[in-house]
This record gives structure tokens, sequence and C-alpha cells, in this order.
């Protein structure tokens, strides 16, 4: 019961968030007071405040500075990663990635030719900060993780599964859950979060450079095509990096055009904007 009560909380917080992070950013970099915004969503003040500090790590005023629509392009401008040395430092492989909680491993290629064939994919909706996600995994770990908040529920069910033509589809949210509130920082957890990653080989090289990316900071498409030996493969980066299948744990969100600008992120703008302030705050609060 005490279990179920806290579940259920957290659902409510997600929403919560969710809800006013949709307001802060549909206000196009309008300040609006706390008593406001926490009077929109039907909550006190005080119980806002704790609410939203608690999943940001700053304040929702504080907040609405780092959703602002030019922050990517300072963030590129002042915490740009470059790939090969955050390599050089030790933080990538299986099991020391850049935030220490994941851990993953790639089907074959000869697998993912198959497109699924053979593979039971258990998935799930849940409530996340950034609106309904919906989470796929297998015996192995999460294969994938979407966002419906800009393309609508039916939409991003049919985006993900239709990654894996051939696989068998199960509804059972329940083989997921930890995972995936790990994903969204709900628990604490000592043992990685393991992805399984379903993808084309080049895909995977794109997908394990956006794992080097560190939290807080991003790259350009440029520079992850430079890591992997490719400099003039900008733009079959940039597809790899819309076919990431496992959006957030994956962090495409990191990649950033060379001129800053939030370009063509898969499960909308504001997902990704919200994803970016979340942790630029977060790394200024630590």
């Amino acid at each position: 019961m005490k279990g179920q009560r806290m579940a259920e909380d957290r659902d409510y917080h997600y929403r919560v968030i969710a809800r006013a992070i949709q307001e802060i950013d549909t206000l196009g970099g309008e300040r609006v007071a706390l008593g406001d915004l926490a009077a929109r969503l039907g909550m006190s003040a005080a119980h806002f405040q704790r609410v939203f500090t608690q999943w940001v790590g700053v304040s929702p005023k504080r907040y609405q500075q780092y959703l602002a629509l030019g922050q990517a392009r300072r963030m590129l401008a002042e915490r740009f990663t470059v790939l090969e040395t955050a390599q050089d430092a030790g933080l990538s492989g299986g099991g020391r990635l850049h935030d220490l909680f994941l851990r993953w491993e790639a089907m074959t290629p000869g697998d993912y030719a198959r497109g699924g064939e053979g593979l039971t994919i258990f998935w799930g909706w849940f409530a996340s900060p950034f609106g309904p996600a919906i989470a796929m995994g297998t015996e192995r770990g999460l294969c994938g993780m979407g966002f419906s908040a800009v393309m609508g529920e039916e939409a991003a069910f049919a985006d993900m599964t239709g990654r894996w033509p051939k696989a068998r589809f199960v509804e059972d949210p329940m083989r997921l859950r930890d995972w995936v509130l790990a994903a969204f920082g709900a628990e604490n957890r000592h043992d990685p979060v393991p992805l399984f990653l379903i993808g084309a080989p080049f895909q995977i090289q794109v997908w394990e450079a956006l794992l080097r990316i560190p939290e807080g900071q991003v790259t350009t498409y440029g520079e992850i095509a430079r890591s992997l030996g490719r400099p003039k493969a900008s733009r079959a980066v940039g597809a790899a990096v819309g076919r990431n299948p496992i959006s957030l744990l994956i962090p495409c969100h990191r990649a950033l055009a060379k001129s800053g600008a939030l370009t063509g992120y898969h499960w909308g703008l504001p997902v990704k904007r919200a994803m970016l302030a979340r942790e630029a705050a977060r790394r200024d609060a630590a």
C-alpha cells in the first residue's frame, strides 16, 4: 500500500512538472510569477515550489531562465564537448558512462536486419516530467523510449513499434517500471540501467558517441562525425541521431546544429528545450 501511494504521488508530481514546463514554454520567454504559475496548476505557491525544486534542483523562477529560447546557443558557446577528449578521459564504455548509471549492449547486425523477428518487446506508458512517455524493453534492457506530448500517443506508439516490425509486442509496464523510474531520477539506484540497442551498425556508433556527452553539456553533429572518423558525414549523423530509439537515456537532445539552433528533435522541440534546461539547471545547482 505504501509503495502504491508513493508511485501515485510520483506520477502526480511528474504530471505537475510536465504541465508547469508547458505553461512556462508557451509564454515564449515572458516571465510569470511563482504565485501565478502555481495558481494555474491549482496548487499553493509553497507546495508547487517544493515539488518543482525537488525535481529540477532550482526554483521555477530560476528555471525559466534556462528554458529561454537562447539557452541552447549559450550552452554551445559555454559547454561544448569535444568527444575525443571525453573518450580519452575514460568516460565511455559499457560499464563507465558519463553519469555512471547506464550499461549497454547492442543487437548484432544480422539480428537487426531481420527486423526484430523472434524478439519479444514489452511496452507500457508512464508519466514523466516531459509528458506521457512510452517505454519498450526486452529481457536484456530498455530498447525504446519516446514522448507523446507533441505527436500524440497513437503516433508515438506506431513510431516505436514500426522500428522493429517483426517483433512481438506485449503490454507489460511492470517489467519496465524500475528502469523507467531510474531514467526519470525517481529512485536512487546502485545497479546500472541496462540498455539494449537495436539499430544498424552506423546508427549504434552514433548512439555510442551520444552516450559520451556529459549531462549539462552539448556537442554538434559535425563533432560527432569527426569523432567517428567521418568528418563529412554530418548529415548521416543527423539522420542516425533522429532515429535514436531510447530518448533521454541516449541523449540525442544534447546534439545541436553548428549554429546552436534546436532543429528537428524527433519528439518535439519543447521536449528538447525542457531536457536541456533541466540538465543545465542541475549542473549549475550541483
